[in-house]
């Protein structure tokens, strides 16, 4: 009974965030505000994680590819394809769900703890709309972007550390990006994307929102909401490869 009571509980938040806002310039600037906070604070850590992501990828599969019948460019297509199928899309979402998850939880705990959303609330003001509409729209936005920047430097990376182990020069390596790609790949990436975006926003909203008690429940809540968060992008990962591949 606990489950449906906190997922009907997350369906009607979801439900409450759909309303004609009350004034359109504030609602603006401040999607445009979390897209920068989510974009711009967690875009180090992504840069960092796909490039290492990329380099090793290179040099485990040169270590595991020992045939000589097999030409040297497939390394590069394996990296290719690994870092837009799964590794970009699911690692980095992740890894968001404990950066980004984590303050959104916090943010909107420590909120309804000072009372700050009864206080909007007692103003006439929707607080679902104004403070957890921008923030999914904006992750929405912002997070796809980041899982293609981190697929296009995870490809650089690995290009990058099999020249510099002497794995497969550059032009190889370029020849086997350009083998055999498939473009659906990237629409399924996208798919997915966008499916573990609305998850590391929605559910750390729920959790934030919902906060009873004081500071300590707000450290649960956010540890509650990263956690619930890996674990359904790891099953929606598997539910769309067993559906859409």
């Amino acid at each position: 009974m606990n489950f449906f009571t906190h997922f009907g509980a997350y369906l009607l938040m979801l439900k409450g965030m759909f309303t004609k806002p009350e004034n359109w310039r504030m609602y603006w600037k401040e999607f445009m505000h979390q897209c920068v906070e989510i974009g711009i604070g967690a875009l180090p850590i992504v840069v960092i994680i796909s490039l290492f992501l990329g380099a090793v990828t290179t040099v485990q599969t040169a270590y595991q590819l020992v045939s000589p019948l097999v030409p040297m460019s497939t390394i590069a297509q394996i990296v290719r394809d690994s870092m837009i199928l799964e590794l970009s899309p699911t690692v980095v979402s992740i890894v968001l769900a404990g950066v980004v998850g984590s303050k959104i939880a916090s943010e909107l705990g420590n909120m309804r703890i000072s009372e700050q959303i009864d206080a909007l609330e007692i103003m006439g003001i929707n607080t679902k709309s104004y403070l957890l509409l921008p923030k999914i729209l904006g992750a929405l936005v912002v997070i796809p972007c980041l899982i293609v920047i981190s697929a296009v430097l995870g490809i650089w990376g690995g290009r990058t550390a099999g020249d510099l182990a002497g794995i497969l020069p550059t032009d190889i390596y370029d020849v086997g990006l350009r083998q055999n790609l498939n473009m659906y790949n990237i629409n399924f990436a996208l798919y997915k994307a966008y499916t573990f975006a609305f998850i590391v926003s929605s559910v750390p909203a729920y959790y934030g929102y919902h906060v009873k008690g004081g500071a300590l429940e707000i450290g649960r809540a956010s540890t509650s909401a990263v956690v619930l968060s890996c674990i359904l992008i790891l099953f929606a990962d598997y539910l769309l490869a067993a559906l859409l591949l």
